[in-house]
């Protein structure tokens, strides 16, 4: 292919066909990693604030040293990276549900996969993170029951804008309640939204942890010529 353009892996998944793709971004002046799901973006590399930003609130917002984390959704592991990045965390674990993404993270077809794999806090698990949630068993294959300091998810576009039909429960209070099952007193919930803060999302998180809030991220988008909001929630059990 082009050296603009070079799609690096294409393969069918239970949920529609996944691709890696690489091109050179004449308006950013570098190349962009982008993984699709059939004609659906999951994610670029061009901008990945408010990713970073779900990791380092959440970890912030965290009491004690020795964290157990969890993160729901691997894509091209900048969340996961800026959790690793905290000197706090002694475990991570990555739940991902699609097989070719922890796959490229492990052959090293994306940058970040030595990161991510190279450290011995981190643990990459292919399953299903709503169903895992929904579980009592919870996220932990080989420790059933295990809680964690802070659970922190970025697989949909938002609360109301899905990828599957297979988190439709997850965003409403019988899903939020399996969420804070998972976490240790004091613990942490956070979920990226590519859309601004939701009151009423917010609103609904408040009604099942002692305390909720919304954070604001918001970047610089050439491409538009002008600046994008997405949102960081936060709720503490």
């Amino acid at each position: 292919m082009s050296a603009m353009f070079e799609e690096l892996d294409y393969q069918p998944t239970e949920i529609g066909a996944i691709s890696l793709r690489r091109r050179r971004d004449l308006r950013l002046g570098q190349d962009v990693l982008e993984i699709k799901l059939g004609e659906e973006f999951l994610m670029t590399s061009a901008f990945t604030a408010s990713e970073v930003a779900l990791a380092r609130l959440g970890v912030a917002a965290c009491g004690g040293d020795a964290l157990d984390v969890v993160v729901g959704g691997l894509g091209l592991g900048y969340t996961a990276q800026a959790v690793l990045a905290s000197d706090r965390v002694r475990r991570l674990d990555v739940v991902e549900y699609l097989k070719p993404v922890i796959e490229w993270h492990e052959n090293g077809l994306l940058p970040l996969g030595p990161v991510l794999t190279g450290d011995p806090r981190c643990r990459l698990i292919r399953g299903d993170f709503f169903a895992l949630t929904a579980s009592p068993e919870g996220y932990d294959p080989t420790t059933p029951h295990r809680r964690y300091d802070a659970i922190l998810v970025d697989i949909d576009h938002s609360p109301e804008a899905l990828l599957d039909a297979r988190s439709t429960s997850f965003y409403h209070p019988e899903g939020l309640r399996g969420v804070r099952r998972h976490l240790k007193p004091g613990g942490i919930f956070g979920l990226w939204s590519n859309e601004p803060p939701d009151a009423e999302f917010t609103a609904r998180l408040a009604g099942v942890f002692a305390e909720a809030w919304a954070e604001t991220v918001v970047f610089d988008n050439p491409l538009q010529g002008k600046p994008f909001t997405q949102a960081v929630y936060l709720a503490r059990v």
